[in-house]
């Protein structure tokens, strides 16, 4: 993955138009409803195919295809990270290039929610590893599955 905006940065429309410039892609009226679409719902991990209902009542002729080519663009420069929580579709978010590590996720088994852990408390675990083995850790991904408060007050 090339390099990408921090969050603060990537919070701006028009930086990230300048990045998409910057790599020789056209910033199309369809990619600028879906880039902002997403910066609407920031705070959420979207699939493809809720992006897709979001943006097709702002601009009905855009298609699931042009979605998906848009997102994995943007995640192709650094703007956002696409994410497998098992469920058998990618989601996304903005990348956060400033992080030292991804914060984590918990996934409702239930409802299917996702939502973010930022505390890392495996700092001290990747140094045993590193003085253990000689291998240097520069990042991990750790998902949580379980129930949400909602879901888990239901069963």
């Amino acid at each position: 993955m090339e390099e990408g905006l921090g969050v603060q940065e990537s919070k701006t429309f028009e930086s990230i138009c300048n990045l998409l410039r910057n790599h020789s892609y056209k910033v199309t009226p369809q990619r600028q409803t879906i880039l902002q679409t997403f910066m609407e719902h920031v705070d959420r991990h979207l699939s493809a195919e809720e992006v897709y209902m979001l943006v097709k009542h702002q601009n009905p002729e855009i298609g699931l295809a042009t979605v998906y080519r848009t997102l994995d663009i943007l995640a192709e420069i650094g703007v956002l990270l696409k994410n497998d929580f098992g469920d058998g579709r990618s989601r996304y978010e903005f990348s956060r290039k400033d992080e030292h590590h991804h914060h984590h996720h918990l996934i409702c088994l239930s409802c299917g929610s996702v939502s973010e852990f930022d505390d890392d408390l495996l700092e001290s675990l990747e140094a045993v590893i590193t003085k253990r083995t000689q291998f240097k850790v520069m990042d991990h991904d750790l998902k949580f599955y379980g129930y949400c408060n909602k879901c888990e007050e239901a069963l």
